[in-house]
């Protein structure tokens, strides 16, 4: 079977998990510090946080940023429902807007024409996705941000490694904190640091930080100096005569949730990224493959195509007759998938009101969108396989 996506475990990431079992701690441990700082310095950030999954993520993000009922917050409905539910789940209210037919990306002038269209202060934040791995222009949207006063969360689930070029030529890594106020990234088994499940937070933002840390330990602090307790409650005594907080103590001081990840988790991170870069420049030898392949076809309607600074999580073709090559495939061992159905037609945001031909690009790219197989182990032969059965079924 070929999948369109596949974790890659060696024997050093084996040998890392099994010295962490063989540790100390299983949680709340070291080596997850020490998988923050390195990635961290691999996206080129001051703070990251991890978390349990890529939700969990974003959860926490529009907690800290404080969403809260009614709040409006702009996304793209071309995303895993997540980037949309976390909104939610705090009480606001998702406004989706379309893409653009070449990158897939969040159309940056339509972006601003909803933004024109109602008073400044509707709107509190906006949350771009990466998607596939092709990199959001984050200066851009922080130029129009900023003039509309909104924070932005960038989903870059699909694109650690991936970049962009700003207006004086530096290199922008996604999830850099340059230009978002916070990013998030998963570590799903189909993605490029696979750690079984689990979720990062990166930020520049100290203060973002540190309530991030608090929410994701059920908003538990054990930082003696946010104490807001007394000595004497703390030590259990009548009198204030104490040496200081005790060991034990610490105080729930919100209502955080429990998104901790493990120690072993974070072993298997540490040794997943030990590789990444040579996991990126696999996945762009792929994606320059396809693109020469597929170029000039009659039954492509569109294409990924080839981008520098693209993190390929996915290659994306748009083709006519989707439904009978995705049969075709599958009936030859090739597991493609799609990427995604629009959010705004998923039942629950139907019955907040979106409906059909809400997003005229959105719903055309879905009609003929198909995500061929793209990870680090897939073979040359492999490929030349997929390309080879595509080009059958439409001869």
């Amino acid at each position: 079977m070929i999948p369109y996506g596949k974790q890659n475990i060696t024997q050093e990431d084996i040998q890392a998990v099994t010295e962490a079992l063989k540790g100390d701690y299983l949680t709340q441990g070291p080596t997850i510090l020490a998988f923050e700082e390195a990635f961290a310095q691999y996206i080129g950030c001051n703070y990251a946080v991890a978390v349990s999954n890529g939700t969990a993520a974003l959860h926490l993000s529009a907690m800290v940023l404080g969403v809260s009922e009614g709040d409006k917050v702009i996304t793209t409905p071309l995303t895993f429902a997540a980037s949309a539910n976390c909104i939610r789940y705090c009480g606001g209210e998702v406004v989706f807007s379309d893409v653009d037919s070449q990158s897939y990306l969040l159309d940056l002038n339509k972006v601003e024409k909803l933004l024109e269209a109602s008073p400044k202060g509707t709107y509190k934040g906006i949350i771009p996705v990466d998607f596939a791995g092709a990199p959001v222009n984050l200066e851009a949207l922080k130029a129009l941000a900023k003039k509309y006063n909104l924070w932005i969360i960038e989903d870059a689930c699909h694109a650690p490694g991936g970049y962009f070029i700003d207006s004086l030529n530096n290199k922008q890594n996604c999830g850099n904190g340059n230009f978002a106020d916070l990013a998030i990234f998963s570590f799903h088994p189909v993605k490029h640091i696979a750690t079984g499940e689990g979720g990062m937070i990166t930020t520049n933002d100290e203060k973002l930080y540190h309530k991030l840390l608090a929410l994701r330990t059920h908003g538990i602090t054990r930082d003696a100096s946010l104490f807001k307790n007394s000595v004497a409650l703390a030590n259990g005594i009548t009198t204030s005569k104490g040496e200081g907080y005790p060991g034990w103590y610490m105080e729930m001081q919100e209502l955080g949730f429990n998104y901790r990840f493990t120690d072993f988790q974070a072993a298997l991170g540490i040794s997943q990224l030990a590789r990444a870069d040579e996991g990126i420049e696999r996945r762009k030898s792929i994606a320059k493959k396809y693109e020469k392949s597929f170029l000039h076809k009659e039954y492509i309607k569109g294409q990924s195509g080839y981008i520098e600074g693209h993190a390929y999580h996915l290659y994306i073709i748009e083709v006519i007759d989707r439904l009978g090559l995705y049969n075709h495939l599958k009936a030859n061992n090739i597991h493609a998938q799609i990427h995604y159905i629009p959010c705004h037609l998923m039942p629950y945001y139907q019955e907040l009101g979106w409906k059909e031909n809400d997003f005229p690009q959105v719903e055309t790219y879905y009609k003929q969108c198909i995500s061929l197989p793209m990870y680090p182990t897939l073979t040359d032969e492999e490929q030349d396989f997929v390309i080879q059965i595509i080009e059958k079924y439409y001869a």
